[in-house]
């Protein structure tokens, strides 16, 4: 097949799951020998786990989409003029400044987004569309998550193919949108989840919420795990010199690293004085305050026993994963999966996590850890103390999950169901799609 992943870059500032999913899953279907391209939008992409460099250029640069949201003088630009703002030192830095808008402004550009050609930002879609027009046509396209729906209309009808979209914690962007934007937001999204022939979500929580939050038939949504690609990712030859708890994501306070800081402190001042505790994943702009606030409530208190580590690409995430005992990522909300998750069993890191979400799945299917209450510090250090305290047993969950994730969790089998989803798409047709093909969108 013919394949073509659109996909929203994360400027490279913090660790992105859907990032990291498309290019190992572009990478696996490729060597199945479908023909697979990837357009960047919003901000530069990583090219981590690709055979090459992605060389097209970005649509929907962050820093001209926002601009175009703001004023109409910018929706009227030539494009020598939008190229300037499309320079990806500047997108960079736009990446980096991630999150430090109104959160009214996200609210309606997001929205915005989601009308497509109805939105401010049509001057861009219609250069996508350009743009595809004169390559080779794909027999589909491929959303990287949700809230690029907007694009699909445009994309199926003028290019004839259909359009497959993944599903990934959506929810808790539109949600935390101020009242009355979110509504309007999951409203707009509702209406434009006719135009995608199959929607596929990494989990059968996360395609349960979504089921019913687009009021989708059941037949729309495919549940497929992100799959990993395992190479570098392997167990260490020993176990680490002094016990040590690891958080790999975005820092950022959602992800529950307070709640990790509180029940550290707890199990170093119980039975585990020696205890270390790292952390990496990255952060933009925003996320500032909050570092600071950890810093001085648990680096103030356990000093150079917590250690923040600035690189997290591949090659270090793996030599990161093997310094642990475990790995705890307690995220407030139940989130829509855990690729972090797979990266440290491949390593035979068990994982502590809390009993909501994805977890739940993960965890039972893998056999590589255990689950306690959310939100919960006490019940977390519980959790991290029956590993940390029985290393033998903590060993045993980290194979056993290591087995499993070669089994059934990488990308070199997730690939053909993918494309069997692909190739089904193609032979149906998105009915808001067909409904519209000869009027405005």
């Amino acid at each position: 097949m013919n394949i073509l992943q659109l996909v929203p870059g994360s400027g490279d500032t913090f660790y992105c799951e859907n990032c990291l999913r498309d290019n190992a899953l572009t990478a696996a279907l490729r060597r199945a020998g479908h023909a697979v391209d990837i357009l960047p939008l919003y901000l530069p992409p990583i090219d981590e786990g690709l055979d090459r460099p992605i060389e097209a250029p970005i649509f929907f640069g962050g820093v001209n989409a926002y601009l175009q949201q703001v004023s109409g003088l910018f929706r009227r630009t030539p494009r020598w003029l939008d190229r300037l703002f499309d320079a990806r030192w500047l997108l960079r830095w736009a990446g980096r400044r991630s999150g430090a808008t109104r959160a009214e402004a996200l609210g309606e550009m997001t929205i915005s987004m989601l009308r497509g050609a109805q939105g401010r930002q049509a001057k861009e879609l219609d250069r996508l569309v350009a743009f595809l027009r004169d390559r080779e046509r794909p027999d589909v396209a491929v959303l990287s998550n949700a809230l690029l729906t907007g694009l699909a209309r445009r994309l199926s009808r003028e290019l004839g193919i259909p359009v497959v979209c993944w599903c990934h914690d959506e929810d808790a962007f539109l949600d935390a949108l101020p009242a009355p934007l979110d509504a309007r937001a999951w409203e707009t999204l509702a209406d434009r989840a006719g135009d995608i022939a199959a929607f596929v979500a990494p989990s059968r929580y996360y395609a349960d919420v979504m089921t019913r939050r687009l009021n989708l038939p059941a037949e729309r949504m495919h549940v497929l795990p992100a799959g990993l690609d395992p190479a570098g990712f392997a167990p260490a030859a020993t176990p680490p010199e002094a016990p040590a708890i690891g958080f790999l994501s975005h820092i950022a306070p959602g992800k529950g690293l307070e709640t990790l800081g509180q029940a550290y402190l707890a199990l170093r001042r119980g039975g585990h004085p020696r205890l270390q505790l790292r952390i990496t994943g990255g952060q933009t702009a925003c996320d500032e305050p909050f570092h600071k606030r950890f810093a001085r409530s648990v680096v103030a208190e356990a000093g150079d026993a917590v250690r923040f580590e600035p690189a997290f690409d591949r090659e270090h995430r793996a030599e990161f994963l093997r310094s642990l005992s475990v790995l705890s990522v307690p995220t407030r909300r139940p989130e829509a999966f855990g690729l972090f998750v797979l990266e440290a069993l491949a390593c035979g890191v068990p994982v502590v996590l809390p009993r909501h979400g994805a977890f739940v799945e993960l965890v039972g299917e893998t056999g590589g850890g255990v689950l306690c209450e959310p939100n919960d510090a006490e019940a977390l250090a519980a959790g991290l103390d029956e590993l940390l305290s029985d290393p033998s047993r903590a060993r045993a969950l980290g194979r056993t999950g290591q087995q499993a994730v070669l089994k059934r969790y990488t990308a070199d089998s997730v690939a053909p169901r993918f494309a069997e989803i692909c190739r089904a798409a193609c032979g149906s047709a998105s009915p808001a799609a067909a409904r519209d093909a000869g009027s405005p969108s």
